[in-house]
């Protein structure tokens, strides 16, 4: 490892580096978010608040990331005190949800593995209800819902009904997140000379993972439907509000901004790097990203809902055939409609009595899920039903487990970078012990999260944690930048690292837009909250329906949780700019 003069280490070449962000920007959300966004949000209409809102917010802070770190080249903590002492809390912020953040993110990778361990099974776990007790029949709660409903409530996270009842540690989940924390540890062992080596494989093999779901997802019947469901565009989504506030938080979570872990990659560049192409390329990257996996997720959906569609008409023309003592193949997929109707006009009562299933293919492309539902019920439903569905299933499972690996690299960096910097521990400790010590605690802190209501805590933590803050953290940057760096010092420092003066389009993007954008869904985001109470989904396999959820509100205990880590980051830039006016 080739050490620069001032003891920092240095990415191998530029390629490693551009790796690193993307891996880091490029998550689990980019495959089981935005499709869903997609789908909800009028379909390809929703890319045109996401294409704005990645202009006027997204690529100016992602240069602006990087640009601060590669010049002055310290993680998030030391890069804000340089730039103003009364900033240094912006840095403490992000250090802040970087361990929030990575202390979930790690336990949904516990899913995935524990998913990905039961892939080699045969037949797969979830495709079967297991017997009950005395072997005489299926498991009854399996029974009253689905197979792979009960795998992953029951036999994975083993839920309680509530929140408030914590149940046991489940030991499964807890050797899986062991396993899950000692991955991290000997990736991130010593830092970027670590991580880099592994984001050779961590950043790459999902791209060849999408793309043999993408050839395998075109030829399965009904993936047509489902890309014309997901591009369609409907432009009077356009209307509503919440779509663009959605464009705006999926861009910028989807870029990672705000945690930190940008700042500290880029601080490890050579300083005379061109940041500016840099952070153009990997946003657009990441957004090109988002499109491709869009397309197998949703050609699988399609082909899924088409599945069940069959499956509906099917049962309904044996009903028909046994109650009329019709010819065998009489009545076919393709007739079935002129049949019905036939048969009502003739037959009312005797139809009627039938309590024939209305089969609608548009309500099951219409069954929208996003996050763990899209990729532990929708998606393991749809492998099931593939010829050869093992194989299919480990490589979906290892795609998710290397997506979110690498964006665990980043979210370790911003936790890692900062604390060596803040000389807190001594420069003779060595690399490998922090971050031992480090993923030794966050392993043991989030043990909480594989109890049996850890599940309902991780939605608590992504929705607080790792939301509010982000837009608070990132609106102190850009003014930090603009108004107290001010932005003449700042495009001097560009110049001199790129070579070039940042055109118009930086310059008002940094002074005004991006700002104004971002107080502007500031305000919309904790508006939305306000309105509604916080409800979650508990599970109820007594809810036959889609998708077997029960609303229920959080106690007001929980609530003050949710506020506290909301706030928690956000606090220290106030208390640190005090602490300095102070001293």
């Amino acid at each position: 490892e080739s050490l620069k003069e001032d003891g920092r280490p240095k990415w191998d070449n530029k390629f490693q580096y551009l790796l690193s962000c993307i891996g880091f920007a490029v998550g689990l959300g980019n495959v089981w978010r935005f499709p869903y966004l997609c789908q909800i949000h009028g379909g390809g209409a929703f890319l045109i608040p996401y294409f704005i809102a990645l202009i006027f917010e997204g690529i100016p802070l992602l240069h602006l990331e990087l640009a601060l770190g590669q010049r002055l080249r310290k993680g998030s903590i030391g890069a804000w005190s340089a730039v103003s002492p009364y900033l240094g809390g912006v840095g403490v912020a992000s250090w802040m949800v970087s361990v929030l953040v990575s202390l979930y993110y790690n336990t949904v990778l516990t899913w995935v593995m524990w998913y990905f361990i039961n892939s080699f099974q045969e037949p797969l776990p979830w495709s079967v209800c297991p017997l009950n007790e005395n072997r005489t029949g299926f498991n009854e709660e399996c029974y009253e819902s689905t197979a792979v409903n009960y795998f992953w409530y029951r036999k994975t996270l083993n839920i309680t009904p509530d929140v408030t009842e914590n149940g046991t540690l489940q030991w499964w989940l807890v050797l899986c997140l062991a396993a899950c924390w000692a991955i991290v540890y000997l990736c991130t062992i010593r830092g970027i000379e670590t991580t880099g080596k592994a984001i050779y494989v961590t950043a790459i093999f999902p791209y060849l993972v999408l793309t043999i779901f993408l050839i395998h997802g075109l030829t399965l019947p009904g993936a047509t439907e489902g890309l014309a469901y997901l591009f369609t565009p409907n432009l009077n989504i356009l209307k509503n509000p919440r779509v663009w506030l959605d464009a705006a938080t999926q861009i910028f979570f989807s870029l990672s901004l705000a945690f930190g872990g940008l700042i500290a990659f880029s601080s490890y560049n050579q300083p005379k790097n061109d940041c500016e192409k840099d952070a153009v390329m990997v946003a657009i990257v990441n957004c090109l990203t988002s499109l491709y996996a869009s397309i197998p997720v949703f050609s699988v959906l399609g082909f899924k809902a088409t599945t069940v569609y069959w499956d509906c008409l099917d049962r309904n023309i044996i009903s028909i055939i046994n109650k009329f003592d019709l010819a065998e193949q009489s009545i076919t997929r393709q007739n079935y409609t002129t049949w019905v109707s036939l048969l009502n006009s003739s037959h009312t009562e005797k139809i009627a009595a039938l309590k024939l299933r209305s089969c609608n293919l548009q309500e099951f492309l219409d069954q929208s899920v996003s996050g763990t539902g899209l990729a532990f019920i929708v998606f393991t439903q749809a492998v099931i039903l593939m010829p050869a569905s093992q194989a299919w299933a480990i490589l979906f499972f290892i795609m998710l487990f290397s997506l979110g690996l690498s964006s665990m690299f980043g979210n370790i960096e911003g936790v890692f970078t900062p604390l060596l910097e803040l000389k807190i521990i001594s420069k003779s400790t060595p690399k490998e012990l922090i971050s031992g010590v480090i993923c030794l605690i966050s392993f043991l802190i989030a043990l909480c999260f594989t109890l049996g209501s850890g599940s309902y805590w991780i939605d608590i933590f992504d929705s607080y944690a790792g939301s509010l803050p982000l837009l608070v953290i990132a609106f102190f940057e850009v003014t930090g930048v603009a108004y107290v760096y001010k932005i003449k010092r700042f495009s001097e420092d560009v110049k001199w690292m790129t070579g070039r003066n940042p055109n118009l389009y930086w310059q008002i993007t940094w002074r005004f837009i991006s700002p104004l954008l971002l107080l502007i869904v500031f305000v919309a985001f904790v508006t939305l909250q306000i309105q509604k109470p916080p409800s979650y989904a508990a599970w109820n396999p007594k809810y036959e329906d889609f998708p077997m959820k029960e609303e229920k509100i959080y106690p007001s205990w929980v609530l003050a949780i949710c506020v506290l880590l909301a706030v928690l980051p956000c606090i220290f830039v106030p208390l640190v700019a005090l602490f300095h006016l102070i001293k």
